[in-house]
């Protein structure tokens, strides 16, 4: 008796149940298939890579000095404009001019002394040549007059060499343009030993920049000079710049097992915002196809099932035909038949596809096969929360084969 009990009691628990889930769900509504239709357009069909890289001026000189010594003056600060040729720093020259002296008195002496051989050296070949004096003696005018010429064309090459160290205490500009960096203070000593110290850093003309952008290397095969560009900067994320490939580098740099090529980029910067060291965010637009005739590429993978389309009260001409080489098959609505087109394509993007032949500008195409949820079911205001939730807050969903954006 309690057994039978207890069986009345579950199952009246599992009526209850079945009620309440009735209830909560109501009818489920019956999905509507639609065709939905696409024209062919003229678009730009555009394909680009992206990189990072640097702004940098196109011409950058680092001036320096080959002299040892104190830097005594300083003309030019940062941002100073300076021209070809201008003083723009000094360094002490007493010991240089001090060097100087003693050169041109050991080169007076070196002369006096190689003018003194030379007349000697005459005499004795005369003299050897009437027999008059020994081939030893002879030959002993002769090795100091080559030893006297010898020591004074030495000294005539430190004279030189000693003048223009003196001329590199005197640091002028090599070029026009602008003082982006000063890497010295007055005062300070700087030592040319094994390289140059460099004092000063010079940008030509900063209204033409360039960027050096890291291309990856599954990305560099696309690129090539003449390429259109563009990129921005953190300073101004309003703003784009534009430019052009100028030089593709084919040294390769490896950082992280990470293989990337120089990629050099023109930018004109009349306004000034662009400066040396910002970094950029580069798109470089690797396929460019202005004004043709394109459709999108989810037209080219659908499908059409008779079935469904039979629903629909729609016929499906010919869905057997086998696509011919070079060839692609979209889909035109004639009354209540579908019939296959074969068109040629050309260049693509991820969205669209250029058609070359078989379609005119605004013909109108197959899309895809959709299967539309009414409103009111896709609203569910009241929902049982022991149901999980749609997949998603579209109100449509594909039906045929075609998975890709449509987006023009």
């Amino acid at each position: 008796m309690k057994k039978s009990k207890k069986t009345v009691i579950a199952l009246a628990i599992v009526a209850t149940g079945a009620a309440g889930v009735f209830l909560f769900m109501g009818k489920s509504p019956a999905n509507a298939l639609s065709l939905q239709m696409v024209q062919a357009g003229r678009t730009t069909i555009s394909n680009s890579v992206t990189a990072t890289g640097t702004v940098e001026p196109v011409v950058k000189v680092e001036v320096g000095t080959q002299v040892s010594g104190i830097i005594n003056k300083i003309y030019v600060d940062f941002n100073s404009e300076v021209k070809r040729g201008q003083l723009i720093a000094e360094m002490d020259k007493v010991n240089l001019e001090a060097e100087l002296q003693s050169k041109e008195a050991v080169l007076a002496s070196s002369l006096t002394e190689y003018e003194y051989q030379q007349r000697n050296y005459a005499r004795s070949k005369t003299l050897h040549e009437k027999q008059l004096i020994s081939d030893t003696e002879y030959e002993t005018a002769t090795y100091n007059y080559e030893k006297a010429k010898n020591n004074y064309e030495s000294n005539v090459a430190d004279m030189t060499r000693v003048r223009r160290n003196l001329q590199y205490a005197i640091i002028t500009s090599p070029i026009d343009g602008v003082v982006i960096n000063r890497a010295v203070e007055e005062g300070q000593t700087v030592a040319a030993g094994f390289s140059t110290p460099t004092l000063f850093t010079i940008a030509n003309d900063l209204t033409q920049m360039r960027v050096i952008a890291d291309v990856d290397e599954a990305d560099i095969g696309q690129v090539e000079e003449g390429q259109n560009a563009s990129f921005m900067v953190d300073a101004y994320p309003e703003d784009v710049f534009e430019g052009k490939v100028t030089q593709v580098r084919l040294e390769a740099a490896t950082t992280s097992n990470v293989v990337t090529y120089e990629v050099v980029i023109s930018a004109y910067n009349p306004h000034l915002k662009l400066k040396p060291g910002l970094t950029a965010n580069v798109t470089i637009y690797t396929l460019e196809r202005p004004d043709v005739l394109a459709i999108p590429a989810k037209a080219l993978r659908f499908i059409p099932d008779a079935g469904m389309l039979q629903s629909i009260h729609l016929l499906v001409e010919n869905a057997d035909m086998e696509t011919p080489p070079g060839k692609r098959i979209v889909w035109k609505r004639e009354g209540n038949t579908l019939k296959p087109i074969q068109i040629s394509t050309g260049t693509s993007s991820q969205s669209v596809v250029e058609v070359t032949g078989g379609l005119s500008d605004g013909e109108e195409i197959v899309l895809e096969l959709a299967a539309t949820v009414p409103a009111a079911a896709a609203a569910q205001g009241e929902r049982s929360p022991f149901m999980p939730g749609p997949p998603g807050n579209r109100n449509s969903r594909s039906a045929g084969n075609g998975n890709g954006s449509a987006n023009r």
